[in-house]
């Protein structure tokens, strides 16, 4: 039978059409007028997606490289820092701050689960620096309240800095960045924006810029400011990746269209797409007697689903990809072949989620499960329908 490859994974995900087609005919010069113009435009549109008025920051990266810029241009070696850990990106905030020599506290989370508030409100003192945190945890398929511990940090005043990775967050989440008092929202270009990795992304408040004329750790490609005065300028201050601002400008305008011709209305449909298709997705798993690794906090960027007991969740990984060319993700690190990993994040729709639990179903079949073919299919049907017909109304 004709196998498809189709990603089910959080990042990368499927690329958009229009994105390959921009990448492929661009051939502009990133010092001419016509990529300034573009640049300042996408620049603009980041502005209406992220759903801020602070300044944005495009640069040649993965999401670490922001994540370690975050780090470099707003601490200074000693400073005390917190960092709130539930998975292993919460555990690269922690590695990140202590290469830069800061003193590290750490709230810590099991696996799967969220934060205390009451745990963080112990952690924070007045020498509180930064506090860097995941608004989705995309190893576990958890979801964090950032707008609760935004509240308690900016109770304690407005020398504490809140860092968030919203790599995966972005375009499947509500976030108030400005009204919640974030300092510094990150995302990558390979998540809901659907075009390849190597952008990544943050929206920088004024409290952080005013921090990065007193820090003093070592920065030099990652230098925030150097940026921000170049973007100013309709430029970047090193060589961007040019083929990929194209790409990024046509994911723009796919959004748009998503919202009539508004970015911000786009952002809002892109994320109650990720919603319905997590919503789906967790009621076909449980109709398959399956459990949900973060049933707590549950994200719309991804699904984290239990492997049945007994079996390998790398087995059953290698079935989605041999026998039906969709690759989900694994577990991570002491994770691998407790767990798998389903994307919502970016351009997936309704027969890709409907497809992906088809497929599903046979692989618990193929793990010598008893299986009701369609049950996982009509659990996720009947989310749909409901929800349908309340748009309707």
């Amino acid at each position: 039978m004709l196998r498809k490859n189709r990603l089910f994974t959080p990042g990368p995900t499927p690329i958009l059409p229009s994105a390959q087609t921009a990448m492929a005919s661009f051939a502009m010069h990133h010092r001419t007028a016509d990529f300034r113009a573009l640049y300042a435009r996408v620049l603009s549109d980041m502005k209406e997606f992220i759903g801020t008025k602070n300044d944005v920051l495009v640069l040649a990266s993965s999401g670490t490289g922001v994540m370690e810029g975050c780090v470099s241009n707003l601490t200074s070696p000693g400073d005390k820092v917190l960092v709130l850990s539930a998975g292993k990106f919460g555990e690269r905030w922690r590695d990140l701050a202590q290469a830069f020599g800061c003193v590290v506290e750490v709230v810590s989370a099991p696996y799967g689960e969220t934060f205390s508030l009451d745990a963080i409100r112990g952690k924070l003192t007045a020498d509180m620096r930064a506090i860097y945190m995941q608004a989705t945890e995309s190893s576990t398929g958890a979801r964090h309240d950032v707008e609760a511990i935004a509240r308690l940090v900016r109770k304690s005043g407005d020398d504490t800095l809140l860092v968030v990775d919203g790599i995966t967050g972005l375009g499947t989440t509500r976030f108030d960045v400005d009204g919640w008092g974030i300092d510094v929202i990150i995302g990558g270009s390979q998540k809901a924006l659907m075009i390849p990795p190597g952008l990544a992304y943050c929206a920088v408040s004024e409290r952080a810029w005013k921090r990065m004329e007193t820090a003093k750790s070592p920065r030099y490609y990652f230098d925030f400011r150097k940026e921000r005065k170049a973007a100013a300028k309709g430029e970047s201050a090193f060589t961007p990746a040019t083929s990929l601002f194209a790409a990024l400008a046509a994911a723009l305008d796919f959004i748009r269209q998503m919202g009539n011709g508004d970015v911000a209305a786009g952002r809002v449909a892109l994320i109650e797409n990720a919603e319905l298709a997590a919503e789906m997705t967790r009621a076909g798993a449980k109709a398959l007697g399956l459990e949900l690794f973060a049933p707590t906090c549950p994200a719309a960027a991804l699904t984290a689903i239990q492997a049945p007991d007994g079996v390998d969740s790398s087995a059953m990984v290698k079935q989605f990809r041999e026998v039906f060319g969709a690759v989900v993700a694994n577990g991570q690190a002491e994770m691998k072949g407790k767990l798998f990993r389903i994307a919502h994040l970016g351009y997936y729709d309704y027969l890709d989620t409907i497809g992906i639990l088809a497929a599903l179903e046979h692989v618990m079949a193929g793990a010598r499960r008893k299986v009701e073919y369609g049950a996982a299919v009509g659990a996720a049907q009947e989310v749909y329908a409901k929800t349908a017909m309340v748009a309707r109304k």
